[in-house]
């Protein structure tokens, strides 16, 4: 056979080759980012807000009958909404640099938050304080009146170290490392204290 004629099978034979060549390159690729995606999700599903921060619009705390709220402004900045007791008809807007870090800061923790235990409970047996929360945590997406979850907080666990919380609607119990509430109780004192403090002071004698 000459080597005219080897030359057209030879081209024919690499042709095929770099084809297989490219179509495993291509499954490769594919199942790798498959197995991201998958990776992906699994740990936003550990994790106990659903979605990322950064596409949350706002973030409310109710605590001591007293909602703190936060949002972002235009720009993507966190500002001090204000504390709302039900009662007043005005509120403040606090949106200086120290007080958009001090929440940017608190809140970037909390989406930070692993859930570490989760586990079907009797509530009619113990309640882990998730049926009186001392404190509410609701959070919301960008332009939307409704949150899109809402978290009872209720008992330190026994370690001392975890802290009790339930999805409103939820017959599942979590737990969450117990600093995650005391960062967002020392930003509510940090930034709101003096706000409800005043709202307090306000209510008339023998109000709840």
């Amino acid at each position: 056979m000459s080597a005219g004629a080897l030359r057209p099978r030879l081209i024919a034979v690499w042709v095929v080759l770099l084809a297989l060549a490219g179509v495993i390159v291509a499954v490769e690729l594919t199942s790798r980012t498959a197995e991201q995606s998958r990776s992906e999700a699994d740990s936003r599903e550990r994790m106990l807000l659903p979605v990322a921060v950064e596409e949350l619009g706002a973030i409310e705390l109710a605590h001591a009958g007293t909602l703190h709220r936060f949002e972002r402004d235009a720009a993507g900045n966190w500002f001090y909404h204000g504390a709302h007791t039900g009662s007043e008809t005005a509120h403040e807007h606090q949106t200086d640099p120290a007080t958009a870090a001090r929440i940017s800061h608190a809140l970037a923790g909390l989406g930070r938050a692993r859930v570490e235990r989760q586990f079907e409970a009797d509530l009619r047996v113990n309640d882990y304080g998730v049926a009186s929360p001392e404190l509410l945590i609701l959070a919301y997406r960008s332009k939307e009146a409704l949150p899109l979850v809402q978290y009872a907080v209720g008992d330190l666990a026994p370690d001392q170290l975890s802290r009790y919380l339930q999805a409103v609607g939820s017959p599942t119990v979590i737990t969450i490392a117990n600093y995650q509430i005391d960062n967002l109780l020392g930003l509510i004192q940090a930034v709101g204290g003096g706000q409800a403090d005043q709202a307090s002071a306000a209510k008339p004698p023998g109000a709840q």
